[in-house]
């Protein structure tokens, strides 16, 4: 039998992850657009969260967009079409909002090239209740291209990346009713869901910001759970220790695949301790996996743990993530 991974080696596979890296690339363009700052461009919050928050009457516009890889448009095209509306819908969500409708650019081969994207898009926003609205569509092009943006809406009160605390208790919530989309690491826990189930799911995150529950969440995206993580804890200027043996994980799925894969529904919340029992309610009370996995604290170093054991993924005081953090807020 072979032995599992040491927490070193989790801990080196998490910085040297496909997904992670491509996320590093957001450092320098936030850099060269100046868009770091806390108002920058009327923004309720800095650039570098799940969507930009524009402050509109006695709440916020929010807005996104999610371009997909050509290799992923190549492979699973109606996975990607659906992930078109499926992804976004998760951003509006991860910030505390409903999505109102979304619009896509398509460029194509050919119409049979671009028809299993169009079909997956139609069913995610069939799924999801959020229409497609217009759109940029070529059919003569080279390849397949694909990016989806999205419309939504908040109310007063924002779950953000930016405003994590010391103390606060780090929440995974995780749909494993899925299987993976052999052999890519993108885990589909809803092209076959009741789309009902899927609405009310989303809705889960608007409800905790209503409520007050919590002030801090990020949706878990190609960069895996722990990277995620490091997002949400260099943008807020804290550092955390997450205990691996508490992760929620499918049944017969290794935990280094799981670390790195993409789940269709995943959230990261950070809540007061107080709080964690309710918010963990909130996704466990709709057949949800949910756990409090880890804790936060002002060390500004993101570790990995075993019992007493632990593994530093990241260091933010001495190298950036994504350069979305506080120091760049208050320099820039």
């Amino acid at each position: 039998m072979t032995a599992p991974p040491s927490l070193d080696a989790i801990a080196r596979a998490v910085r040297e992850s496909r997904g992670l890296a491509h996320k590093r690339d957001i450092d320098a363009v936030v850099g060269r657009l100046g868009i770091g700052r806390l108002g920058a461009c009327g923004l309720a919050v800095p650039a570098g969260d799940d969507c930009a928050a524009i402050p509109d009457g006695d709440g916020h516009l929010l807005l996104a967009i999610e371009g997909f890889l050509d290799g992923f448009v190549a492979a699973d095209p109606y996975f990607a079409g659906f992930c078109g509306v499926m992804v976004n819908v998760s951003d509006i969500a991860a910030m505390g909002g409903t999505p109102v409708a979304v619009v896509d650019a398509l460029w194509s081969r050919d119409q049979d090239h671009a028809d299993p994207v169009l079909a997956g898009l139609r069913a995610g926003a069939e799924a999801y209740g959020v229409p497609v609205v217009g759109g940029h569509t070529n059919t003569r092009n080279g390849a397949e291209h694909l990016a989806v943006a999205i419309l939504g809406r908040a109310g007063r009160r924002l779950l953000t990346s930016f405003d994590a605390a010391p103390g606060d208790v780090l929440i995974a919530g995780i749909d494993l009713r899925g299987r993976f989309r052999e052999p890519h690491p993108y885990w589909d826990a809803a092209t076959g869901a009741p789309p009902e189930r899927l609405r009310g799911d989303v809705a889960i995150l608007a409800g905790l910001a209503a409520d007050g529950l919590a002030r801090a969440a990020k949706d878990i995206s190609m960069a895996g759970l722990v990277g995620t993580a490091l997002m949400l804890m260099e943008c807020s200027g804290v550092g955390g220790r997450i205990d691996l043996d508490r992760l929620p994980i499918p049944d017969g799925v290794a935990l280094e695949r799981w670390l790195t894969a993409f789940p269709s529904f995943g959230y990261l919340v950070a809540a007061a301790p107080a709080e964690a029992p309710a918010v963990v309610g909130r996704f466990t009370e709709r057949g949800i996996a949910a756990a409090a996995i880890g804790s936060l604290d002002a060390s500004r170093v993101a570790r990995v743990a075993r019992g007493t054991e632990e593994a530093v993924v990241w260091d933010f005081g001495s190298s950036p993530l994504i350069g979305c953090g506080a120091t760049r807020g208050e320099g820039a």
